[in-house]
């Protein structure tokens, strides 16, 4: 079966900045799939460049069997896009907002009728259809674009950050709204999001971004399975560089990262092997100030690919943002 979404060696750059490099995608039909990383890692550049908003630099990609450069009316006619800013007329209503995009796109009246309704009654506004969205909160709003995005039955609907800004009541509400819409309707769903929970809640299968190049890619499970294990961290009183040789010749620790202070040991069996570790670690001379047990999440998995969280991502690409905006001003 032909992939919903493919690309091949598909870059984008913004003068000599790379956005997006190299990436190779297979996207199956039906799949809930994920672009995860920070803030400046690539995935909006991506998605807009699937979207036709954006020509790639070099390589290439297909949506629903169509090149993105060669039959851009052809991939545009069967997508659907909800951008991370709000995009619906505040000044009609919802029935009215639903309607203007099915006619843009072509839909008959007939077929209006009867999908608009369906629509609000799956994400929950039957009854607030008549309504001026000016009148909706930011949840409403969010549930509205993205039954919007499905009125003309694309063959992929690419959600940008679907949820940011929204709080976790709402957010969890808009992720039973995605699951139930694809299990419904059964098409392609490529979604941009910076947090692991979403990625974790919502996707079949998550591609980590970082720097505009993939990172790691595969099933939440798989890629948490795949550090090997429980993750103990321990906080270090001074250095802990020295102990990266006490652990690695340890046939039962899967792995160990140092990370400024800490020191992170995948191991099975977490909670028998902490008080081995400790002894370990104070026999050769080093004060623990705090210990962790935790089961490994997409956070772990992006520490490890990384060497750094994502918050800390985040915060470096917006002091390289400030660095250019004042080398800019500086320059002009």
């Amino acid at each position: 079966m032909e992939p919903s979404v493919s690309t091949a060696k598909l870059c984008r750059n913004f003068g000599d900045t790379p956005a997006v490099r190299d990436l190779d995608l297979t996207i199956s039909r039906g799949e809930i799939f994920g672009l995860l990383g920070p803030n400046g890692a690539g995935k909006t550049t991506t998605i807009s460049m699937l979207a036709t908003l954006l020509p790639p630099t070099s390589g290439s990609a297909q949506v629903a069997g169509h090149d993105v450069v060669r039959e851009k009316d052809a991939v545009r006619r069967c997508i659907g896009l909800v951008f991370q800013d709000p995009s619906t007329d505040e000044e009609l209503s919802a029935r009215e907002n639903m309607d203007f995009h099915g006619r843009l796109y072509g839909v008959s009246r007939q077929i209006r009728q009867e999908r608009i309704p369906d629509l609000l009654n799956m994400v929950g506004l039957s009854d607030r259809a008549q309504d001026r969205v000016k009148t909706f909160s930011g949840g409403m709003k969010r549930r509205l674009e993205i039954a919007r995005g499905f009125v003309h039955h694309p063959a992929v609907l690419f959600l940008d950050e679907p949820t940011t800004g929204l709080d976790p009541q709402t957010r969890r509400a808009i992720w039973d709204h995605i699951i139930r819409i694809n299990a419904a309707e059964g098409l392609t769903i490529l979604l941009t999001t910076h947090s692991m929970e979403e990625a974790d809640a919502l996707c079949h299968r998550v591609a980590i971004m970082d720097h505009g190049r993939l990172i790691a890619l595969g099933s939440p499970a798989r890629l948490k399975n795949d550090l090997g294990g429980d993750l103990i961290s321990l906080e270090m009183e001074r250095d802990p560089s020295a102990l990266e040789s006490l652990f690695t010749d340890k046939g039962w620790i899967r792995n160990v990262k140092i990370h400024d202070s800490r020191v992170d040991v995948t191991v099975q069996g977490g909670e028998e092997r902490i008080p081995e570790i400790l002894s370990m670690v104070q026999k050769a001379g080093f004060a623990a100030r705090s210990v962790t047990l935790k089961k490994p999440t997409l956070e772990d998995v992006f520490i490890h690919h990384t060497g750094r969280g994502i918050r800390d991502a985040e915060a470096s690409e917006l002091d390289r943002m400030r660095q250019r905006r004042r080398a800019f001003g500086r320059g002009r």
